[in-house]
């Protein structure tokens, strides 16, 4: 710190203690007497404080003049982190939320029953299986983009659910959701049918048997998709898979496995 010891022009030292004869005292006065400093040491505890001084006047600029740190306003992405993630909703808002209806249940036996398309046979064979148990299935989905979903009716036997007619039901406008309030637009009555939906299309499964098939091996099966045109479905697509004559013949032996290359050197 030689900054700090160094003497003016006049030989008087600034900032050393300076001693006059037995006492002491700040500068030279009128005695005169050859001026003596104080040993280094407390010159350099005299500088240390100053610094440190000014180390603290320094940081409470820095911090706006308060002493104490100012920390400002927190970083975004720290606010984000800590603030808590909103619980999610069962509602949601959006296109996406159209698509997610509630679906009324409706009695499909009730629905074939006030139908007037539905062929005398099947209504003869509309009887429940065990108690109030009838063979019936039904699915609710978006086929027509009406106001409410849709219904699809399967009337199966009870024997071995083998599906006799698939049927849609369409909500009528301002008609309710009860049985009075739907509308037949699409069946289908024959033996093995039945039908399902998938991603906004009618898929009806028929079963194909040619003489002398069992009721459980037919010999195929047509796969045809339907699609609404605004006022009725129309086919649009149709697969045909045949089914293989040698399943479930034979003793049901496992061949042996073949080794591999590796195994057998």
């Amino acid at each position: 710190m030689r900054g700090l010891d160094d003497g003016d022009a006049d030989g008087v030292r600034t900032h050393g203690v300076r001693t006059h004869g037995g006492g002491t005292g700040t500068d030279s006065g009128p005695g005169g007497g050859a001026a003596r400093t104080v040993g280094p040491k407390a010159a350099g505890v005299t500088a240390m404080a100053g610094l440190a001084a000014l180390g603290l006047f320094v940081a409470a600029c820095s911090t706006g003049g308060t002493g104490s740190r100012d920390e400002g306003a927190a970083r975004a992405e720290a606010t984000a982190a800590a603030a808590p993630t909103p619980p999610a909703t069962a509602s949601g808002s959006g296109a996406g939320s159209d698509a997610a209806k509630t679906a009324p249940r409706v009695d499909p036996v009730a629905l074939l029953k006030g139908d007037p398309k539905i062929g005398a046979r099947v209504k003869a064979d509309l009887k429940p299986c065990v108690a109030d148990a009838y063979p019936v299935d039904a699915s609710y989905g978006n086929l027509t983009d009406g106001s409410v979903p849709d219904v699809v009716v399967n009337v199966m036997t009870c024997g071995d659910a083998v599906g006799i007619g698939t049927y849609v039901y369409r909500g009528k406008d301002g008609g309710g959701t009860g049985a009075g309030g739907y509308e037949n637009v699409f069946m289908a009555e024959d033996a093995a049918v039945f039908g399902t939906i998938d991603r906004g299309d009618l898929i009806v499964t028929k079963q194909v048997y040619a003489e002398g098939d069992p009721v459980a091996y037919p010999s195929g099966e047509d796969i045809i998709t339907y699609r609404w045109s605004g006022k009725r479905f129309a086919q649009h697509d149709w697969v045909h898979n045949d089914y293989s004559r040698g399943v479930g013949e034979g003793a049901g032996e496992v061949p042996e496995p073949v080794p591999s290359p590796s195994a057998a050197g």
